[in-house]
Protein backbone atom coordinates (compact mmCIF):
# COMPACT_ATOMS: atom_id res chain seq x y z
CA UNK A 1 0.00 0.00 0.00
CA UNK A 2 0.89 3.50 -0.63
CA UNK A 3 -0.45 6.34 1.42
CA UNK A 4 -0.25 9.81 -0.74
CA UNK A 5 -0.63 13.13 1.24
CA UNK A 6 -1.32 16.19 0.19
CA UNK A 7 -0.72 19.68 1.07
CA UNK A 8 -0.65 23.42 0.43
CA UNK A 9 -3.68 24.34 -1.08
CA UNK A 10 -5.86 27.43 0.15
CA UNK A 11 -7.52 30.72 -0.93
CA UNK A 12 -5.20 32.45 -3.44
CA UNK A 13 -6.60 35.92 -5.97
CA UNK A 14 -6.95 35.48 -9.31
CA UNK A 15 -2.67 35.38 -10.99
CA UNK A 16 -1.71 34.53 -7.60
CA UNK A 17 0.81 31.47 -6.98
CA UNK A 18 0.52 27.96 -5.28
CA UNK A 19 2.55 25.01 -4.37
CA UNK A 20 1.37 21.66 -3.43
CA UNK A 21 2.99 19.15 -2.01
CA UNK A 22 2.54 15.44 -1.94
CA UNK A 23 4.40 12.61 0.18
CA UNK A 24 4.21 9.07 -0.50
CA UNK A 25 4.93 7.20 2.58
CA UNK A 26 4.46 3.33 3.05
CA UNK A 27 5.55 0.77 -0.04
CA UNK A 28 7.17 3.40 -1.65
CA UNK A 29 9.79 0.96 -3.45
CA UNK A 30 9.18 0.55 -7.39
CA UNK A 31 6.65 3.72 -7.54
CA UNK A 32 6.81 5.09 -11.25
CA UNK A 33 4.63 7.81 -12.52
CA UNK A 34 3.34 10.39 -10.35
CA UNK A 35 1.00 13.41 -10.90
CA UNK A 36 -1.73 15.30 -9.93
CA UNK A 37 -5.33 15.56 -11.01
CA UNK A 38 -8.40 17.63 -10.03
CA UNK A 39 -12.08 18.11 -9.66
CA UNK A 40 -14.17 21.32 -9.91
CA UNK A 41 -17.37 20.98 -8.34
CA UNK A 42 -19.93 18.97 -10.10
CA UNK A 43 -17.47 17.97 -12.93
CA UNK A 44 -15.66 14.86 -13.13
CA UNK A 45 -11.44 14.52 -11.75
CA UNK A 46 -9.45 15.46 -14.81
CA UNK A 47 -6.01 15.01 -15.38
CA UNK A 48 -3.36 18.31 -14.70
CA UNK A 49 -0.12 17.17 -15.06
CA UNK A 50 2.44 13.67 -14.33
CA UNK A 51 5.65 12.97 -14.48
CA UNK A 52 7.71 9.85 -14.41
CA UNK A 53 10.46 8.20 -12.09
CA UNK A 54 12.89 9.50 -15.15
CA UNK A 55 11.54 12.99 -15.12
CA UNK A 56 9.17 13.11 -18.04
CA UNK A 57 6.28 15.46 -18.01
CA UNK A 58 2.76 15.72 -19.33
CA UNK A 59 0.26 18.85 -18.61
CA UNK A 60 -3.24 19.00 -19.99
CA UNK A 61 -3.26 22.08 -22.32
CA UNK A 62 -5.18 24.71 -20.07
CA UNK A 63 -2.11 24.41 -17.55
CA UNK A 64 0.52 24.34 -19.78
CA UNK A 65 3.14 27.24 -19.35
CA UNK A 66 1.42 28.00 -16.13
CA UNK A 67 2.08 25.07 -14.23
CA UNK A 68 5.58 23.19 -12.74
CA UNK A 69 5.44 19.80 -11.70
CA UNK A 70 8.60 18.08 -10.32
CA UNK A 71 9.82 15.71 -8.18
CA UNK A 72 12.38 14.29 -5.41
CA UNK A 73 12.48 11.24 -6.02
CA UNK A 74 14.32 10.56 -2.60
CA UNK A 75 12.07 11.72 -0.44
CA UNK A 76 9.20 9.88 -2.73
CA UNK A 77 7.52 13.45 -3.07
CA UNK A 78 5.67 15.18 -5.93
CA UNK A 79 5.36 19.07 -6.46
CA UNK A 80 2.94 21.43 -8.20
CA UNK A 81 3.83 24.82 -8.46
CA UNK A 82 0.84 26.78 -9.85
CA UNK A 83 1.26 30.53 -11.55
CA UNK A 84 -1.30 32.70 -13.30
CA UNK A 85 -4.10 30.91 -11.27
CA UNK A 86 -7.60 31.35 -12.85
CA UNK A 87 -11.28 31.30 -11.32
CA UNK A 88 -10.84 28.30 -13.44
CA UNK A 89 -8.85 26.18 -11.58
CA UNK A 90 -10.60 26.00 -8.61
CA UNK A 91 -10.94 22.32 -7.50
CA UNK A 92 -9.24 19.72 -5.32
CA UNK A 93 -6.50 18.65 -6.09
CA UNK A 94 -5.78 15.14 -6.01
CA UNK A 95 -1.95 13.38 -5.61
CA UNK A 96 -1.62 10.42 -8.37
CA UNK A 97 0.96 7.49 -7.68
CA UNK A 98 1.79 4.29 -9.65
CA UNK A 99 3.60 1.76 -8.24
CA UNK A 100 3.90 -1.32 -10.34
CA UNK A 101 0.36 -1.98 -11.65
CA UNK A 102 -1.78 -0.60 -8.76
CA UNK A 103 -3.00 3.53 -8.68
CA UNK A 104 -2.73 5.05 -5.40
CA UNK A 105 -4.66 9.10 -4.53
CA UNK A 106 -4.61 11.17 -2.30
CA UNK A 107 -7.48 12.59 -0.07
CA UNK A 108 -7.60 15.78 -1.82
CA UNK A 109 -6.15 19.52 -1.12
CA UNK A 110 -8.89 22.30 -1.96
CA UNK A 111 -7.48 25.17 -4.21
CA UNK A 112 -9.81 28.11 -4.45
CA UNK A 113 -8.71 31.18 -7.05
CA UNK A 114 -11.21 34.01 -6.14
CA UNK A 115 -10.97 37.94 -5.49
Amino acid sequence: QVQPVESGGGLVQPGGSLRLSCAASGSIFRINTMGWYRQAPGKQRDLVALITSTGSTTYVDSVKGRFTISRDNAKNTVYLQMNSLKPEDTAVYYCYVVRGSMNYWGKGTLVTVSS
